[in-house]
């Protein structure tokens, strides 16, 4: 039940301002003794010419509220609003029952489409743990955009393109091994470009631009080699997606959008927007206080910008998208800008659909990871770590658990989604095994152990009857408080997809668990008398599926023991 909603339809007349605009200025006050909902005045004051203690008032004397709202009370300009514990906690959790795992789910994006751009992965190179954030925050928008109606198109945009892959094709002709590059995977095709860097004199440089000139050329040996070398990189990626449970729509990446820059080139020509200077050619945008747009080389060689507009328009032609999200980190903050506005000023209305979401960087104990000084940690050794560590933690909490492997791969792997997702994108994230796995705090495992722990009332419980339900035994303040914060899941969803930030989900996971843990210690559940008992069972069914569900979309399993 949407109690802000009916509070505000009873208002309206009197207010003088529409339900939806009202819904919107209903706060929740800071402290429970002030109610759960506060209506302030003082927007009604130029309006209606009085006071906002006396407009409170006399809204108080004249509106007549739903019978959920059990008591009114004027507070300088605010009007408190308090809700009958026992008729808020049958409708809230009836809804949640019949909802299942559904519960906050919607029809918001019926009929849309969002393309989500995330993980990005270059090929010839292994992912690390810099990879991390954009590939579990692409996740979990895709997850939550789904939930809310979206229809989804998921893009991994590889880096395939550039004239390190003629470099690749040059030092596997002279010193590759198809057997080693088989056996190895990735890790062979790395040392073989770390070796031409190395030993390359400049007779191979050559070489290896001529070999970049027939990838552009589709010369079918160059082409043969580029696309094998891209399906070992997949091949070696594809476990560590498989750990993370994501599949991707499209690989489409750089080197697809080639023969597709062209057009977009010869718009801007016709359009008169692209101009030579400084040795490129480029799209002005001073008047915006952003420096030129480079859009090709002097030898007119496309480069990233040219690519991704050629994108921009493919997939809006190709997916008719609603939304085109860009996870990418706040480096790119420029280039995107610089892309989007390109787009406007070609006339089309749609730049407004794209969308740069912006992340922090990672780093890892403390370093901050760079390749040239070999603090590289990978992203496929993280996680099997992470794993490891939960498999020893599991069998010291609970030795003689079923399915141990399969617990440890869901804590282990949710602790590390859980920890990079808590804090908000924008910043940076520090990941640390002692806190990612703790079983205590604002953490992953913490958040899945409640889910477990409503799980094992369940199962040790008669079967749950809410027709028995006594909704009276619910209103002391950890009941009050629990029935609160699910009736809020449906919103937190909204908000993490309006901010496009899955955090607002995780720090709800955390709170939600804190309540229940806290209902649980202060409420006896089996035993009591019927109508109480099954009234607090019902709680309980209700958070444990509200848990699932918001760990669902964050991307991380929900064990039912551990």
């Amino acid at each position: 039940m949407d109690f802000k909603k009916l509070i505000a339809d009873a208002l309206e007349e009197k207010a003088g301002i529409p339900s939806k605009e009202l819904q919107e200025m209903i706060e929740i006050p800071p402290k429970k003794e002030m109610g759960d909902f506060a209506f302030p005045c003082f927007k009604l004051a130029r309006v209606l010419r009085k006071a906002p203690p006396m407009i409170a008032s006399e809204l108080k004397d004249t509106v007549t509220m739903p019978d959920f709202v059990k008591q009114v009370q004027v507070e300088g300009g605010y009007l408190n609003f308090f809700i009958s514990p026992e008729k808020r906690a049958a409708a809230v959790l009836t809804e949640i029952n019949e909802a299942g795992e559904k519960y906050g789910a919607s029809s918001l994006g019926d009929g849309k489409t969002v393309c989500i751009d995330y993980s990005s992965i270059n090929i010839a190179k292994r992912c690390h743990i810099g990879h991390l954030t954009t590939t579990v925050l692409g996740a979990s928008l895709a997850n939550i955009h789904r939930f809310l109606g979206y229809e989804v198109v998921s893009i991994n945009h590889l880096g395939d393109w550039g004239t390190q892959f003629g470099k690749m094709l040059c030092a596997f002709k002279h010193w590759g091994n198809k057997e080693d590059v088989e056996a190895k995977g990735v890790n062979a095709l790395i040392e073989l470009y770390v070796r031409f860097e190395k030993e390359a004199d400049e007779d191979m440089q050559t070489e290896a631009r001529a070999w970049f000139k027939k990838i552009e050329d589709d010369d079918p040996e160059a082409i043969e080699l580029f696309s094998w070398f891209k399906d070992i990189t997949l091949k070696d990626v594809a476990e560590i997606y498989d750990l993370l449970n994501i599949k991707f729509d499209s690989y489409a990446g750089e080197s697809f959008y080639k023969d597709k820059c062209g057009a977009v080139v010869d718009e801007l020509k016709a359009k008169n927007m692209l101009e030579f200077s400084e040795g490129a050619y480029v799209v002005k945008l001073d008047e915006f206080d952003m420096p030129p747009c480079i859009l090709l080389k002097s030898d007119g060689a496309s480069i990233y910008a040219t690519r991704d507009l050629a994108a921009a328009f493919y997939r809006k032609k190709t997916y008719d998208f609603d939304k085109c999200l860009y996870v990418v980190a706040y480096q790119q903050n420029l280039h995107f800008k610089q892309v989007f506005k390109v787009v406007e000023l070609m006339g089309y209305p749609w730049a407004k659909d794209l969308v740069h979401v912006p992340f922090g960087m990672v780093s890892y104990e403390g370093q901050t990871l760079s390749t040239r000084k070999g603090h590289v940690v990978y992203l496929d050794e993280v996680l099997h770590r992470a794993i490891d560590k939960a498999r020893d933690i599991v069998e010291e909490k609970n030795p003689n658990l079923e399915n141990k492997e399969q617990v440890a791969k869901q804590v282990g792997i949710g602790a590390v989604i859980f920890y990079d997702l808590f804090s908000g994108k924008i910043k940076d994230v520090d990941f640390w095994w002692d806190r990612a796995l703790n079983f205590e705090g604002e953490t992953g495992p913490y958040v899945q152990y409640a889910h477990t722990r409503c799980c094992s009332v369940l199962a040790k419980a008669p079967e749950l009857d809410a027709n028995k339900a006594d909704f009276a035994a619910l209103s002391d303040d950890a009941s009050c408080e629990l029935i609160a914060c699910l009736e809020a899941f449906p919103q937190i969803v909204l908000d993490a997809a309006e901010k496009y930030e899955p955090s607002i989900i995780t720090r709800y996971c955390a709170s939600l668990a804190q309540n229940y843990n806290k209902f649980y210690f202060d409420n006896r559940i089996l035993g009591e008398e019927e109508g109480v008992m099954q009234a607090r069972l019902l709680v309980t069914k209700c958070t444990r599926d509200v848990i699932k569900t918001a760990l669902g979309l964050l991307g991380i399993d929900a064990p039912e023991k551990m």
